[in-house]
């Protein structure tokens, strides 16, 4: 515990030390090797999207993952893109959709879905496809030229719960077909989060962070350096894999108020970079 403190003491020194500066810098286009952070918006689901994106801004972000919370798949074309340039009038790049449900294992189930991507201009599609519906998937990631970061759900996920499944799946097709790491359920597997970025290499497309009290436990999820997962380690090997992407927090817990636990990991996460920016 005393450990633990420390840890969380020092990060958020950091994190306030370097607060203002990377307020200013998250909206210009980040140096070679930066870490860029996002909020996976399913974080603000019980708030709708205007005051989602207010959120957003508040917590000094400028990337989103979005949620169909926050751009609804129902909704007309017409007003997919009037949800979309909400938020690129609000100075927040949408760098990808999801997670979408890919559970169709026809080519007429699944196009609707890469329709959506497509009037939202997402550039990632995180998604849950089905092992017998993967090339269906890259066919229809090929004409729609939009990358696959297939996420990995942890135990419970029959279909991939690990990156070395979502990885031992895709080794053979299109660049296109890719992946994203949610750390919190790879290591509710046991697997190694940093070994898993490494072999990830150029098919990592998008990150998910959140911590964990306990590696075993979903239900211990709490604000970030606050848990036992190794975030600082996570960032270190992002950077020597050279990663382009972005690094959401997908804060999961506390969904009627999850601004207080939401500016904490922040505050936590950019004393790291911080630090390692030193």
């Amino acid at each position: 515990m005393m450990a633990m403190n420390r840890r969380q003491l020092i990060g958020t020194m950091l994190g306030a030390a370097a607060t203002s500066g990377v307020l200013r810098s998250q909206a210009s286009t980040p140096r070679a090797g930066d870490i860029k952070l996002g909020v996976a918006t399913y974080s603000l689901r019980e708030f709708q999207r205007d005051l989602a994106i207010k959120m957003i801004r508040e917590l000094g972000i400028s990337y989103a993952d979005v949620k169909e919370f926050h751009l609804p798949q129902n909704d007309s074309p017409a007003q997919l893109a009037a949800g979309r340039k909400a938020f690129d009038k609000a100075g927040i790049n949408v760098i990808a959709g999801g997670n979408i449900s890919l559970q169709e294992t026809d080519e007429a189930g699944l196009r609707p879905h890469f329709e959506y991507a497509r009037y939202c201009k997402f550039p990632i599609m995180v998604c849950a496809p089905k092992h017998e519906n993967l090339g269906i998937v890259e066919k229809l990631a090929k004409e729609f030229d939009v990358r696959i970061a297939i996420h990995n759900h942890g135990p419970e996920d029959k279909q991939f719960p690990t990156p070395r499944s979502v990885l031992e799946a895709v080794k053979n097709m299109d660049l296109r077909m890719g992946l994203c790491i949610d750390i919190g359920h790879t290591a509710r597997t046991g697997d190694d989060i940093v070994e898993a970025v490494q072999m990830a290499g150029p098919r990592l497309y998008e990150m998910h962070f959140k911590d964990l009290r306990d590696k075993g436990a979903k239900e211990s999820q709490c604000i970030v350096g606050q848990g036992v997962l190794p975030i600082p380690a996570i960032f270190t090997a992002l950077r020597k894999i050279g990663y382009q992407g972005v690094c959401s927090l997908e804060y999961e817990i506390e969904e009627d108020n999850p601004m207080p636990g939401m500016l904490q990991s922040f505050a936590y996460m950019r004393g790291v970079i911080a630090g390692q920016n030193s």
